[in-house]
């Protein structure tokens, strides 16, 4: 092993498949309880996961390398990647695990690693994780073996946690909701949550079955959602990705609302309330339209590299409490220390509560510029080398030219999949069209060389 197992959100392929096989998989648990027992950060770990049937093998791949590395672990069964992440710093553990591919298929899973902050791992942790991840894999003697426990008072812990965050003088009654659970890891908690806060609540995609999960449910296709919101008169829907640290919404109208658009609705009424802290932080692909609309509102902006984790960086950084991503990661750091899906949902209600608008009224002062993304399979080829290559290259700078300052471009390896990502966007859709399909076709060209 000569490179970093992790990638933009901590390790992730098919399952069978390097690194996520169970022999990988048990020494990244070994390797990872190592380095925090020495580190001093404890002897206990908990390990939660998404609906995949993958789930059960890699938990106990995970669970049998902490136990020979001499770390307990306390197994959460299927929860929300936020929920983890909460119970983690409440629960006074040295780190939490995370089971769950996210948004992927389910023949897809990953491993994610909180602090015992609740936040992702810094690189000096993860350098040390990969360090010993090149070692020998060395069982502890016998008597220092790792137990293993179930962690029964997750969920009702987590869905108290949830409910805290929103105003108890509000409630949700005379609200209809619509939840689409992607069949995942939130399918439990997410409709308690709000059924206990008043909702008068209809779900889908809440019965997962190992291999449903995301499939034509969730934040990733929101058809059937929109179509149900439209079919019963719903005032909202939630759509939840897989793991449940994203949101996406529908509109009273069927109208899709993406993470940009929440992240205005956010912005605009915790400014007019005085409490918004600082400014936003977006990413790389953040539509040019939310960055206008926050310039209209005086209200400071900047752009990191994709991944939720770089937003919270940023957020740290600036003293900032609020951003997010376009696919519907939305952070609020007086809430939470990551994305959550039913916490950013519950935020919206609470906005579209005390303003009573609808969420179509909420976000019809921000102009979404027209935004075109290809993602080219590169199985099998450096998609780095891909992205460098001169005539890709050559590619772009014209797009850029032609754009001038009505658009951008923003050509990236994606961190979790065999892709190359190509956006751009501009004041002219069939124009960013033409030019987004101009680079996807050089990159596939520069592929097939």
């Amino acid at each position: 092993m000569t490179q970093s197992l992790f990638g933009t959100d901590g390790v992730r392929g098919r399952v069978g498949q390097e690194p996520i096989s169970p022999q990988t998989v048990m020494k990244l648990g070994w390797a990872a309880g190592c380095v925090f027992a020495q580190a001093g950060k404890g002897d206990k770990v908990l390990i939660g996961k998404d609906t995949r049937i993958s789930g059960y093998l890699l938990e106990s791949a995970l669970e049998a390398g902490f136990s020979a590395a001499g770390v307990d672990v306390s197994l959460l069964g299927p929860m929300p990647t936020p929920g983890i992440a909460y119970l983690t710093r409440t629960a006074r553990a040295c780190a939490g695990v995370v089971v769950s591919a996210s948004h992927n298929p389910f023949y897809d899973n990953g491993i994610k690693i909180f602090s015992p902050e609740g936040t992702k791992l810094d690189d000096r942790l993860v350098a040390l994780i990969d360090k010993k991840m090149r070692e020998p894999m060395v069982c502890v003697d016998s008597s220092a073996l790792g137990r293993a426990e179930r962690f029964t008072e997750a969920h009702g812990r987590y869905i108290e946690y949830c409910k805290g965050t929103f105003p108890g003088q509000l409630v949700l009654s005379g609200i209809k909701v619509v939840l689409d659970c992607a069949n995942g890891a939130g399918y439990e908690v997410a409709p308690l949550v709000l059924a206990e806060l008043g909702a008068e609540l209809t779900v889908i995609a809440n019965h997962p079955d190992g291999f449903n999960i995301n499939q034509d449910c969730g934040s990733t296709h929101m058809q059937t959602l929109a179509a149900k919101v439209l079919e019963s008169g719903a005032n909202i829907g939630i759509a939840l990705d897989g793991d449940g640290d994203r949101v996406l919404m529908i509109d009273e109208k069927g109208n899709r609302v993406d993470g940009d658009q929440l992240l205005y609705v956010l912005a605009n009424h915790r400014h007019r309330q005085g409490r918004l802290s600082g400014g936003i932080a977006g990413t790389l692909m953040t539509n040019l339209g939310l960055e206008r609309a926050l310039e209209q509102l005086s209200i400071p902006f900047v752009r990191t590299k994709v991944g939720d984790r770089f937003v919270h960086e940023a957020l740290i950084q600036n003293e900032w409490i609020l951003g997010g991503e376009s696919s519907g990661h939305i952070i609020c750091l007086d809430k939470a220390t990551t994305g959550d899906g039913v916490v950013a949902a519950l935020e919206v209600l609470q906005v579209m509560l005390e303003r009573n608008q609808p969420l179509s009224a909420l976000v019809e002062d921000m102009e979404i510029y027209p935004q075109v993304m290809i993602n080219v399979d590169v199985e099998g080829a450096d998609a780095r080398m891909l992205v460098e290559h001169p005539e890709v290259q050559s590619a772009v700078v014209a797009a850029e030219n032609e754009l001038g300052k009505s658009g951008r471009v923003v050509l990236r390896p994606s961190g979790t999949e065999p892709l190359v990502r190509v956006m751009i966007e501009g004041n002219d859709s069939v124009q960013v069209e033409r030019l987004t399909g101009q680079i996807a076709n050089q990159v596939s060209q520069a592929k097939s060389v």
